[in-house]
């Protein structure tokens, strides 16, 4: 028999999160293995801050769309427009985003390959041996094998190596999300607005989240998330579409997935796995946004990898959360905060899209969206919007 083929790390999962940490890698001189299965494209709506560009080095060919506003609709059908000032958030299409990430883990020296993760099996020198089916002709898969030192398991929500491995991500709490990607309008048909994305906070189109429509150019994202079993998304996309007057718009493709709800309390095994993206669960609260949050994972769990794969010191694992949840784990807690209470019936959408016409609210919002942390520089516009949230929570203000 030959020999097994080695890896210092092997990366399960060619998302943002798995391609960040397998580019991050092989820049660092580790050899690495980048696994990811074939045609699959994330229900995503697509949205990156200005942040994320500047941070893993993102060219500007990637972005469909530049959006300039967001519109917030409300129970009531109150619309409230919130305008970024000095800056836009970028678009792009997954499946041509996730491939370009790929692709540049692959030219700074990352071997790909394309197959499905099936187990791992530790080896009595420490290291792993990572098992895949890769499909052959007639239909059939073959079993593929490889070794490793290290492990990241970057393969989304359900992960497999997660729940292989590290105790607890059995039980991670998630959305389902599911979105349409239709035929955009014309700009201006029927009120649809390229550079405008529009968030529908509606119990009818969604109990606990919100349904979207976001602009990709020639394409547009209409989709829904929800915690609640048995929550049709179809016919909550169906009358989403009816409402943003996209239901007669060529349907491309139609396309489902579990997303996060919070950060797993543990992202490794102790001995060489470490989790990054949808796999620990790195989704925003409230927000749900995933895509900066993935490729700032992927690089935390890239660190502890070199780490470990230097020193054997299994401590190193633990680094990747910690670092993650230092730089963004306040943010993750006060979006938390937020979807519990305002998403938690109509009555609180309705006063939560009114505080989103509040001049203060929109700068700090976008503020914090597009550079990827909390505003400290304006004291006074934050106390001006703590006692106007506190009057929303204790009813003080009308929601009309």
């Amino acid at each position: 028999m030959s020999e097994t083929e080695r890896f210092e790390v092997v990366v399960v999962g060619g998302g943002p999160a798995g391609a960040t940490a397998a580019t991050d890698l092989a820049r660092a001189g580790r050899s690495v293995l980048l696994l990811d299965r074939a045609g699959r494209i994330k229900p995503c709506g697509g949205a990156i801050p200005p942040q994320a560009m500047r941070e893993f080095e993102l060219p500007a060919h990637l972005l469909c769309a530049h959006i300039n506003s967001a519109r917030m609709i409300a129970p009531s059908e109150r619309q409230v427009d919130m305008p970024i000032e000095n800056g836009f958030v970028g678009m792009v299409k997954r499946d041509v985003f996730d491939e370009w990430l790929r692709a540049r883990a692959a030219e700074h020296g990352a071997v790909r390959r394309t197959g499905t993760f099936t187990e791992l099996v530790r080896t009595a020198d420490g290291d792993v041996t990572v098992r895949y089916e890769v499909e052959v002709a007639g239909g059939k898969a073959e079993i593929h094998e490889v070794r490793a030192r290290c492990v990241i398991g970057a393969d989304g929500a359900r992960s497999r190596v997660a729940r292989q491995c590290v105790p607890g991500a059995d039980k991670m709490p998630c959305v389902s999300a599911y979105h349409e990607i239709v035929r955009s309008p014309k700009d201006g048909e029927n009120g649809f607005q390229a550079n405008r994305c529009d968030v529908y906070y509606q119990g009818k189109i969604s109990p606990d989240f919100y349904g979207w429509v976001f602009p990709h150019g020639d394409t547009t994202s209409v989709g829904v998330g929800t915690a609640q079993s048995g929550f049709s998304l179809r016919e909550a996309t169906r009358e989403l579409r009816q409402a943003a007057g996209l239901a007669d718009a060529e349907t491309l493709r139609r396309e489902g997935a579990p997303i996060p709800l919070r950060p797993l309390g543990r992202w490794d095994d102790g001995r060489n796995v470490v989790l990054a993206g949808d796999a620990a669960g790195v989704v925003a609260p409230a927000s749900g946004e995933g895509i900066y949050y993935a490729l700032a994972g992927g690089r935390f769990a890239a660190e502890a990898a070199k780490a470990f794969c230097a020193t054997g010191d299994v401590r190193s694992l633990k680094s990747a959360r910690k670092g993650f949840m230092k730089a963004h784990g306040r943010v993750f807690w006060v979006l938390g905060i937020m979807q519990r209470f305002w998403y938690s019936s109509d009555k609180r959408r309705e006063r939560f899209v009114k505080m989103c016409a509040d001049p203060d609210v929109q700068q700090l919002t976008w503020e914090a969206y597009m550079n990827k942390r909390l505003v400290k520089s304006r004291p006074a516009a934050h106390i001006r919007v703590f006692f106007k949230d506190m009057g929303h929570l204790l009813g003080l203000v009308s929601a009309k």
